[in-house]
């Protein structure tokens, strides 16, 4: 069987998570790389024994011996290399978020679905045993109607994180939100689906330096009647477990980082105690004092899944339609801050 092989543009803190996993997965081989400057390409790709050094992401996706491309550049810098990608024939796999704004995303898939590549992007939460079973019991009815779905994002970053692009508009296209919740905002929608209607504010509550919102709160309305919030920070101390609520009137359930926290139903089921003690964290991992405390696990199961989707010619589990969503709840948060008015979805 013949791999499939990865080029990776950008060399950051995140691309080791993507190399160890394209490494890990059978039919899979990271075969080239780029960064901005040549030497950080070299360097990476010394420590992860990739065998082509690219002198830019231009020539990287034009090899003819790479398949797929892995962005891990900033998360306002992945449209054009990723454009360049399919323009290249190369299917894409991109951190999150696939864009920084709506509009980008909308010209990244649309140009994919002319050139006939598949697009994914990293929500690796959405991999994780607890996050299925509570989604299979969402699907299964056993929340009856949904009455209060929110999402808590309560970090700890200190002020030597925001360097280099961390912190600028043009660079992160946003703070907390963006960067730091946008997990918890895409399990919340996956789970409860797209909010009718935000109202939202952003504030810099101890990272004052920084362009972007270090906090962040947004008042959700469901289509069925629901109502929820979103709340996102990196300002506070010492940083607890990312937390996602589902709560109906039939039952509901709680999971914090990637482990089942809660989980209460009127009507109990036989495997209703083996989801209780299902513990994900360990593997996952968890970013809520340290961005790098997260595991490689998550980004596997879903290289995993993007490699058997390119081969059965069929759409990954979270492509770029799938992808968008977080996102353009994120923009709807944004643009009522700025507005200081509710935002329809």
């Amino acid at each position: 069987m013949t791999p499939i092989r990865f080029g990776i543009v950008g060399t950051g803190a995140i691309a080791p998570f993507h190399a160890k996993a394209i490494q890990s997965v059978e039919g899979a081989k990271l075969a080239g790389v780029a960064s901005r400057t040549i030497q950080n390409a070299r360097q990476f790709a010394q420590e992860h024994q990739i065998p082509f050094v690219a002198a830019s992401s231009e020539e990287l996706v034009r090899h003819p011996e790479i398949d797929a491309i892995a962005i891990t550049t900033p998360s306002a810098m992945h449209r054009e290399p990723a454009l360049a990608a399919i323009r290249a024939g190369k299917h894409l796999m991109i951190e999150k978020p696939l864009d920084a704004t709506v509009e980008g995303i909308d010209e990244i898939l649309a140009a994919a679905k002319q050139k006939g590549v598949y697009v994914g992007s990293i929500f690796q939460a959405r991999f994780g045993d607890g996050a299925r079973a509570l989604k299979s019991a969402l699907e299964a009815g056993r929340f009856g109607r949904l009455v209060l779905c929110s999402a808590y994002v309560k970090w700890h970053r200190a002020a030597s994180y925001y360097t280099g692009w961390k912190g600028k508009l043009a660079l992160d296209g946003g703070g907390a939100v963006i960067n730091q919740a946008i997990h918890a905002v895409d399990l919340l929608q996956w789970f409860a689906g797209m909010p009718a209607e935000v109202f939202a504010w952003t504030t810099r509550c101890v990272h004052t330096q920084i362009e972007s919102e270090d906090t962040a709160c947004a008042a959700l309305r469901f289509p069925n009647g629901a109502l929820g919030t979103i709340e996102a920070s990196t300002a506070l101390w010492p940083g607890w477990s990312r937390r996602v609520e589902i709560c109906g009137e039939l039952g509901s359930a709680a999971m914090e980082d990637d482990d089942i926290a809660r989980w209460d139903f009127r009507d109990a089921r036989p495997e209703d105690e083996s989801i209780r003690s299902t513990r994900e964290s360990a593997a996952m991992g968890s970013g809520a004092s340290s961005p790098m405390a997260i595991g490689f696990e998550g980004h596997l199961r879903q290289f995993e899944d993007f490699v058997a989707a390119i081969r059965e010619k069929r759409a990954p589990q979270v492509d770029g339609a799938e992808a968008r969503k977080a996102v353009a709840l994120v923009r709807a948060i944004y643009d009522s801050a700025e507005r200081g008015t509710p935002v329809r979805l």
